[in-house]
């Protein structure tokens, strides 16, 4: 009886150290996601036209990952689930603006230094995917400002262009103003810039809603805020990442000003004559944007595709 008890105690104690073994064998080891870890600019190939989207990777702790998230449409959102595995990548991301009925999931694997995978839309169609690591557009010395070039004439829309066609002409000038009649598109230039200066005044409605993308691909908020809380969804703020230091908001039906500096990925923005944003970095394309190529020059655009909004004295002076 004795030599039996000492048997089976000999066996469950090998046992655990079998099933300890493994579990240390299965799991992700120092280092084991160095080959992903980053921010990625990302295009999903979607039924009829390609879009933009971005993705950030970080470690959690050394052996868990976690991530952030820009769609087509909408703000920075935090990914529920992420995971990399025998060089495939998995991440959960909750929906937003989409009209699928469950978390997105995209999955995907490393292709010659990119990232290749596929997910779903709405319909359950299967969308293929590729990312980029994106630039990290680090200036080594301060710009040379070039000469003013004013992009708005006040008579007409020459040197703009719209989004689509899908609303028609619904940009004019009106008493000097570029205004939208809604439902609109959002509007962009024709020229395309790097570094630069701009200046620009903007009146909205009540409840209105639009923005100023820089290179067409990060939004400056602008929105009827006047006294609430300062949040980076909220006027002045680069959408769903920087949140500006006061709400320097006007009022609806005034004229309001941004001074907005953008160099690399660092900007500066003035509302309404007071600094809310001090040089601070934006990490990722936003919601909405024309695209995800971070590293080329880009368009000033204007939303005009959620409410009314007038602008003037659109002024801005290029880094040489």
């Amino acid at each position: 009886m004795r030599n039996s008890l000492f048997t089976l105690s000999l066996t469950l104690v090998l046992s655990l150290f079998v099933l300890q073994s493994s579990a240390v064998a299965q799991s992700p080891q120092p280092g084991f996601a160095d080959a992903v870890l980053g921010r990625w600019d990302l295009t999903v190939n979607g039924a009829g036209e390609a879009y933009p989207s971005w993705l950030e990777i970080m470690l959690r702790k050394e052996t868990e990952l976690m991530g952030r998230f820009v769609g087509r449409f909408g703000s920075m959102r935090h990914i529920t689930q992420i995971e990399y595995r025998n060089g495939e990548l998995m991440f959960r991301v909750p929906v937003q603006y989409e009209q699928n009925r469950s978390d997105l999931v995209f999955k995907g694997k490393l292709v010659g230094g990119k990232l290749e995978g596929t997910t779903e839309d709405a319909s359950g169609k299967t969308l293929t995917w590729t990312g980029v690591r994106a630039p990290g557009l680090e200036r080594s010395a301060g710009p040379k400002w070039g000469k003013p070039l004013r992009l708005f004439n006040g008579k007409d829309i020459t040197g703009w262009k719209l989004r689509s066609n899908s609303r028609g002409n619904c940009w004019s000038v009106v008493d000097g103003a570029l205004t939208n009649n809604v439902p609109c598109v959002d509007i962009i230039t024709e020229r395309k810039f790097t570094d630069f200066k701009l200046h620009v005044e903007f009146n909205i409605v009540e409840k209105s809603n639009s923005g100023i993308y820089l290179r067409g691909r990060y939004e400056v908020q602008i929105q009827d805020d006047f006294g609430k809380a300062a949040d980076s969804l909220r006027m002045g703020g680069v959408y769903g990442f920087i949140r500006p230091s006061v709400n320097a908001a006007g009022r609806p039906n005034e004229w309001q000003s941004y001074d907005i500096t953008l160099i690399g990925r660092r900007v500066t923005v003035v509302l309404n004559g007071k600094k809310i944003i001090d040089d601070e970095e934006i990490p990722g394309i936003t919601g909405g944007a024309l695209d995800s190529d971070e590293g080329a020059a880009g368009p000033i655009m204007l939303q005009g595709d959620h409410g009314k909004v007038a602008f003037r004295n659109i002024v801005i002076t290029p880094a040489q």
